[in-house]
Parts: structure tokens; C-alpha cells; sequence
């Protein structure tokens, strides 16, 4: 993922089906350590602007990515700060034995990731209530 060029649809949805079947491969297999994966994957998109995921899913891109239906790049890194900080809180507490808690984080970012699938970006909405808040509050201030 760049980082200010829109991404095809196409290759946000294969990230996000590669973190819920991680998540669901996590459980199903008890290996928390799975995780990690899409961890990674995230921190190098955030880090690097290099998401290996986007970058293998677009070898199969059938048209030009400018063709697809295009996602906003900044939304994206929100997105992804969000699933990032999660899955860190959901392998610590894996790692210090708090399972419930580890599950309950894993399970936020995978019900988001699936949801975003289906057409409601959770990460959308609550990118757009905070500049909404910030909005309400630098009003009240400034007058």
C-alpha cells in the first residue's frame, strides 16, 4: 500500500480476508502465534507503505488498478493502526495467559475486517465521529 495513492478494492478485501482467517485459523487451531501474521503485515504497511498481501492479490488483478473501485489510502493507514494496536493487545495478552482477553481483541479486528467486507467500514465511521467531535469542539472553542 502506498502511501497516498487510492488502493483497488479488490486488494483491500484480500487483506482483510487474509486477517479473518488468520484470526479463525488462530482459534480453530489454538496457535495464537498465527496472528503475528497479519501483525506483520500491518506494521510493514504502516512502516514501510509495503503490504506483501496487496502486492501478491494484485498479480491476479484482471484490469488496470485505476479500473477498480478505489479506497481512500488515508482511511486505509486508519484502518490499519486500529487492527495493528488490537492484534498487539490481543498476542499480549495470548502471551501473558489472558485467553478471554486475546480473544475478545482478535475478535474485534476480524468482525471488522469481515464486516468492511460486507459494505460497513467500522474504521470509516469512527474516523468520521472523531473529526466530527474534533470539528463540534474547535467550534465551541473558538467562538
Amino acid at each position: 500500500m502506498s502511501k497516498n495513492q487510492p488502493v483497488p478494492r479488490p486488494l483491500v478485501r484480500t487483506n482483510q480476508w487474509f486477517i479473518v482467517l488468520s484470526v479463525l485459523f488462530a482459534w480453530v487451531f489454538g496457535m495464537h502465534w498465527v496472528l503475528a501474521l497479519p501483525w506483520a503485515v500491518g506494521v510493514m504497511s504502516l512502516g514501510l507503505h509495503f503490504n506483501p498481501v496487496m502486492k501478491t492479490a494484485k498479480l491476479f488483478l484482471c484490469k488496470q488498478p485505476s479500473e477498480y473501485v478505489l479506497e481512500d489510502a488515508a482511511q486505509l493507514r486508519f484502518n490499519q493502526w486500529i487492527a495493528v494496536a488490537c492484534l498487539s493487545m490481543s498476542l499480549a495478552a495470548f502471551w501473558l495467559g489472558i485467553e478471554a482477553a486475546g480473544f475478545v481483541l482478535s475478535a474485534l479486528v476480524a468482525l471488522a475486517a469481515l464486516i468492511a467486507n460486507m459494505g460497513f467500514c467500522v474504521g470509516c465511521f469512527i474516523r468520521y465521529q472523531w473529526s466530527q467531535y474534533r470539528y463540534r469542539r474547535s467550534v465551541r472553542h473558538s467562538g
